[in-house]
């Protein structure tokens, strides 16, 4: 064989024969997650929409559905407990860590999501990461 007869080998992607992945639906709902910071209700329509797609997902982005689920209703109990202790002033301690728990996790979520790696621990209580 010749040099001009040598076909280079190149190794089989892991996705290959496969269509691309949208990431699209999970990425708007991090973003609505992050948007209910200035608007209160979208957060809601993201966790609809998350239980609306958690179903028919590829496996790496069902653990973004979990997640993003999992931080919407953790969420609320971390507010709903920081509300109700404000009387008591720990309540307000809560409630920032609650905010800055909810933007972790949303940057968090978005990084892996860009990445289209699966969240790593999507059940945390805490950060997932």
């Amino acid at each position: 064989m010749t040099d001009h007869q040598t076909a280079e080998v190149q190794p089989a992607s892991p996705n290959a024969g496969l269509p691309p992945v949208s990431t699209t639906i999970p990425l708007i709902i991090y973003v609505l997650y992050l948007l209910n910071l200035i608007v209160p209700i979208t957060s809601l329509v993201g966790v609809v929409m998350a239980y609306i797609n958690r179903g028919d997902a590829v496996a790496f982005l069902k653990t973004h559905y979990r997640f993003q689920i999992r931080t919407f209703w953790i969420g609320l109990l971390y507010g709903i407990v920081g509300a109700l202790l404000t009387a008591i002033l720990i309540g307000w301690l809560i409630l920032i860590f609650t905010l800055v728990w909810f933007i972790v996790r949303c940057v968090i979520g978005i990084k892996y999501l860009n990445k289209h790696q699966a969240v790593p621990d999507p059940g945390s209580w805490l950060f997932g990461g």
